[in-house]
């Protein structure tokens, strides 16, 4: 976990990397140029010259599983009654332009985008009306899974974790709801999930506050909202974006181990 600066709203903070150091900073409009808040220089470092991190780096990672009626329905479930919970180990974070890498143990890996909420101060059993005074801001995430191992597995964590599987950010845009943003994951430029916030089962503010009932969210920890209809999935060479209505995109890259074949039997 590390520290947030403290940001007034709607600014879209990033941390980036510039001549071996680590800093926060500004994206601009156009996000053609970083201007940092601490770091090497003076003046606004345009985005082709910094290497972008995660930014931020979550104690726990907590996701929420069919939040979205249309995907309950791709998947063959029944739709929960109330949040379907699991973690995603921290170690399985990507930054932006980062490779997921299709891990030899899986024959099936999807993309799942999704709407990332940041905490941004320690908090419990808090009520919903009480949330977006404990948020830090939204971001962009994929749950990338290996749909195999989930269905083999029935518990998420093996599927969910692989090191490379949480792709996060660029940006993360201060004081923000996921209010009723519109959200699209492309694959090679072809657009699979394309929904709005609005159509989520549980509202982000009934998620955090059941998420809080059961543990302390701490300043830097990261839920993932639920996906979209749309899932499928990814083969090495394949780049897939995240987007997020007024916060932005999130792109990486697809890579495999050299036993890693979609083409056989799941």
């Amino acid at each position: 976990m590390i520290a947030l600066p403290e940001m007034p709203p709607d600014f879209r903070l990033v941390r980036v990397e510039k001549d071996g150091c680590l800093f926060w900073g500004v994206l601009s409009g156009d996000s053609r140029h970083v201007y940092p808040l601490s770091g090497p220089g003076h003046g606004a470092h345009r985005v082709e010259d910094v290497r972008f991190h995660p930014p931020v780096t979550p104690g726990k990672i907590i996701a929420v599983g069919l939040n979205y009626r249309a995907h309950g329905k791709e998947m063959g479930k029944s739709l929960p009654e109330e949040p379907l919970l699991f973690m995603k180990a921290p170690s399985a974070l990507l930054a932006p332009n980062g490779h997921i890498h299709l891990p030899r143990m899986s024959r099936r890996v999807d993309y799942e985008g999704e709407i990332a909420i940041v905490i941004g101060r320690r908090v419990s059993r808090i009520s919903p009306e009480e949330v977006p005074l404990c948020l830090y801001g939204i971001t962009c995430a994929n749950d990338v899974t290996a749909r195999d191992l989930q269905k083999k597995d029935v518990q998420y964590t093996r599927a969910k974790s692989f090191d490379t599987f949480c792709p996060l950010g660029p940006v993360i845009l201060t004081g923000a709801l996921p209010d009723d943003r519109k959200l699209v994951t492309e694959v090679n430029g072809v657009v699979r999930q394309d929904a709005r916030a609005s159509d989520m089962i549980f509202d982000p503010l009934t998620l955090v506050s059941f998420i809080s009932q059961i543990m302390t969210l701490e300043p830097g920890d990261v839920i993932l909202t639920g996906t979209p209809a749309g899932v499928g999935p990814l083969s090495p060479g394949d780049r897939v974006s995240v987007t997020l209505e007024g916060v932005g995109s999130l792109v990486n890259t697809v890579t495999a181990d050299p036993d890693f074949s979609p083409d056989l039997p799941v």
